[in-house]
């Protein structure tokens, strides 16, 4: 227990002053409120790779989006990048904005499940309970980000793939929904192997998926109850804002504005 304490101490030695002039330590976060994971997302290092789909989709055992499920518009990508455009040619710029779960505080999907099989926990995970779904679909109707996805067939693999799925994650059956999970298998691994080399976890230890494969680190991921975090960085930044702020969701991921320095605004536009 001395590495855990010894850790513990140095963290205590740098308490934050939070919201309200409250001091706390890091032993004292960690004991008493213990996580709220979340993401930011820098979008003005985003390039529209779609490296985090592809790792998405392999970590979590998704299903191939053949060409057949694409024209019928049910694909399922638990990440994917909207493309938007500004300008006129030949001056148009796109812009890319990938879109996850958002894990809200208040999630439009949670309190619709009548079989409960979708539910926040102690960590701020908006989590998804396979087995309790019963596929009525009311969470994916209710989600104002289009995130959710209904599984319409079960999954197949070509042969030469099934032995590469992930035995750390369910494959999802036919009738329910799925959804991110912010690669929970990854946090509650890093959890684990935290206890067993007596140490705790610190911000870095766990990426998901998207994460690790994004080549700008455009995806950044840790606990936003911890103060000295990046992703806690990123919450408090004058670029930061959220999707559908006015939905009154509660996020936890967060967004950075795209630096322009060429951009105008529209008053300079009218009057130039």
């Amino acid at each position: 227990m001395s590495s855990i304490k010894s850790a513990t101490d140095e963290s205590a030695s740098r308490a934050a002053t939070v919201a309200g002039g409250t001091t706390i330590s890091e032993e004292e976060r960690r004991a008493g409120f213990g996580h709220r994971w979340g993401m930011s997302v820098d979008i003005d290092l985003c390039t529209g790779c779609q490296a985090c789909v592809v790792a998405c989709q392999t970590e979590n055992n998704v299903a191939i989006n053949e060409e057949q499920r694409v024209t019928e518009k049910r694909a399922k990508s638990w990440i994917r990048i909207e493309r938007y455009w500004e300008g006129e040619f030949p001056n148009a710029k796109a812009r890319y904005l990938p879109v996850l779960c958002q894990h809200c505080d208040n999630a439009p999907c949670e309190p619709v499940c009548p079989a409960w099989a979708t539910y926040h926990n102690e960590e701020g995970l908006n989590v998804q309970v396979y087995n309790r779904c019963i596929g009525t679909r009311f969470c994916a109707n209710g989600c104002p980000y289009s995130v959710r996805h209904f599984n319409f067939w079960n999954p197949e693999w070509p042969d030469s793939l099934e032995n590469m799925l992930n035995p750390d994650v369910t494959v999802r059956t036919k009738g329910i929904i799925e959804k991110c999970t912010f690669c929970v298998q990854r946090i509650n691994r890093a959890r684990r192997d935290a206890a067993q080399s007596d140490t705790v976890v610190k911000d870095g230890d766990i990426s998901p998926a998207c994460v690790q494969a994004c080549p700008t680190n455009s995806l950044v991921f840790g606990d936003l109850k911890d103060p000295f975090s990046k992703v806690s960085e990123a919450a408090n930044s004058d670029r930061a804002y959220h999707l559908l702020e006015e939905r009154g969701t509660g996020p936890a991921v967060v967004y950075l504005k795209k630096i322009d320095p060429n951009a105008t605004s529209s008053s300079e536009e009218h009057h130039g």
